[in-house]
């Protein structure tokens, strides 16, 4: 098995979402694991912007990280930290999201962009709020 073989494999995975998008923030490539989470056919999303599946609230904080990414080519999730953010699918539907990127530079070593592989973990973060609210209303002893 060489390693093309394996990328291929990888980007057209359905187990986690792949992502990437120029410089500008807009889909340059959707995976089928970003077509099941967020419920956009590539068609959908490539081409459009990455507000397509950032909150509102959360797409000004959002903008400033990624322009400073692109100035800098430096970011601390693309050296293994994870990022934890609230996401929304095609339906409406906020969802919870863990995800790592990789900065996309040219040959002359500048920014043109961003690959992003992203997990849902909404059950996850559900489940862990739902511990937590239960453990607050306990009878304490």
């Amino acid at each position: 098995m060489d390693a093309s073989s394996v990328a291929v494999a990888l980007l057209h995975s359905s187990a986690d979402a792949i992502i990437a998008a120029d410089r500008d923030g807009n889909i340059t490539f959707w995976n089928p694991g970003a077509v099941r989470i967020f419920g956009f056919t590539a068609d959908e999303a490539t081409g459009r912007s990455l507000d397509l599946i950032i909150p509102e609230k959360q797409r000004a904080r959002h903008w400033a990280g990624y322009r400073e990414v692109m100035r800098t080519g430096q970011s601390r999730y693309s050296g293994g930290d994870i990022l934890a953010v609230p996401a929304l699918r095609k339906d409406g539907r906020r969802i919870s999201l863990e995800f790592t990127i990789v900065p996309v530079k040219d040959a002359a070593g500048r920014m043109t962009g961003l690959v992003s592989v992203l997990r849902d973990v909404t059950a996850r973060f559900e489940e862990i709020r739902e511990l937590r609210r239960k453990a607050a209303a306990a009878p304490q002893t």
